[in-house]
């Protein structure tokens, strides 16, 4: 690892110096907004070359998206805490997407994908096995009896795959007019609700 730059604190492993890029990015974000962030402006905070960055993100994309990753554990257990308040399964569910659709639009991490207008990079790390898998999780630690509605625990990625897709779509294509929350809430609950009760 290189001793140059990094202001004269070089980091001492590769994963310091990915927070450390991760950091700055986040930074520079805050201070020009996501649509004018550069590798230029992320390597001139950390004090190193672009191909400092590059050598660690190899493109811009890829940078937003691990900015987004560091984010992601926050995110959901916030949603997770959220969710909890709720004590019927279509309640959690028609909950996730509206909490989802408010909430990632202002995510300082998770959120500057959709900020850069990367909405089709945002899309596909949204609607990824793993993105469903982690969807699953959420909902199987919700207190709620998910078979008691006829679905069965192996089907909860469906279910988190379904909710994913819409929330995505509000998210791309919110309306004319836009759809306030409480609009989410009484169409998710009139073409999901039915769904979700046996």
């Amino acid at each position: 690892m290189g001793h140059h730059g990094w202001q004269g604190n070089p980091p001492h492993t590769e994963d310091d110096a990915r927070q450390r890029i991760i950091a700055a990015t986040r930074s520079c974000v805050e201070k020009y907004g996501a649509a004018r962030t550069t590798v230029s402006d992320v390597a001139g905070e950390l004090g190193v070359t672009r191909q400092t960055v590059y050598r660690y993100y190899p493109s811009h994309a890829v940078l937003l998206e691990a900015v987004a990753e560091a984010g992601l554990v926050d995110f959901v257990e916030r949603m997770t805490a959220h969710l909890k308040t709720f004590d019927s399964p279509v309640d959690v569910a028609i909950e996730s997407i509206v909490f989802a659709v408010e909430a990632i639009p202002h995510e300082p991490s998770i959120g500057l994908l959709l900020q850069v207008g990367e909405t089709e990079v945002f899309s596909r790390d949204a609607t990824t096995t793993m993105s469903f898998t982690i969807g699953a999780d959420i909902l199987r630690s919700i207190p709620v009896s998910w078979a008691d509605i006829g679905v069965q625990d192996d089907e909860l990625e469906g279910l988190a795959e379904m909710l994913m897709r819409l929330f995505v779509s509000f998210l791309q294509f919110p309306g004319e007019p836009a759809y306030t929350a409480d609009d989410i809430r009484s169409f998710a609950r009139r073409w999901l609700g039915p769904a979700l009760h046996r």
